[in-house]
């Protein structure tokens, strides 16, 4: 299978935009909402996962495929700045970096929470700890449709955690929450494509 991905690629490696430490200066000038806390709170974790889901295909004992390590190789250059950008904005806002241990009601107002648990905290579209060892435990061509389907979710997770943010007054918090759900729309492509293709 063969799907190219370099377009993709420019406009997920673009979506970080600025480097965290300039943009977290640049969003600390607004007051920061529980909304906006809230998503990068909830969005760190998320991301985090998907970086972990990548290094797992760039390994060898994954035998991923050439597309499903180029797609890897994308979301690490993309969500991993992103963690960054989001960390610095919650440090400068002076609020924790990590989710608080049950679901915040002043937070996500209307967010879908269903997902993993994150310590009370429901994070839409992540990966249990179960799953996650399936996952790594698999190879070759399971290993690809399990990664793409677990990966899909997992990103459908974040579009809906980020369409909560794209109206913060915060106009970096708003940017990135496009830029995220633009990205990952396109990336979501990309892998049904894939999954397509290896369907007999």
């Amino acid at each position: 299978m063969s799907v190219a991905l370099l377009g993709l690629g420019i406009l997920a490696g673009c979506s970080s935009g600025e480097s965290g430490s300039s943009v977290a200066t640049t969003a600390s000038r607004s007051a920061a909402s529980a909304t906006d806390v809230a998503f990068a709170q909830s969005m760190i974790p998320h991301h985090e996962q998907a970086v972990e889901m990548a290094d797992m295909a760039l390994t060898a004992d994954s035998s991923a495929s050439e597309d499903v390590q180029r797609l890897a190789e994308q979301i690490q250059a993309a969500q991993g700045p992103e963690i960054q950008q989001m960390t610095g904005w919650l440090e400068s806002w002076g609020t924790p970096t990590t989710m608080p241990g049950a679901t915040d009601a002043d937070g996500m107002q209307g967010m879908d929470h269903s997902g993993h648990d994150m310590g009370g905290v429901m994070v839409a579209g992540m990966m249990t700890a179960e799953q996650m060892q399936q996952l790594e435990q698999a190879s070759g061509e399971q290993f690809d449709d399990m990664w793409l389907t677990m990966m899909i979710a997992h990103h459908q997770g974040a579009i809906a955690m980020a369409q909560q943010a794209q109206a913060s007054s915060n106009p970096e918090v708003a940017a990135l929450a496009d830029a995220i759900v633009t990205a990952q729309r396109e990336e979501i492509q990309v892998m049904q494509e894939l999954l397509t293709e290896d369907s007999p």
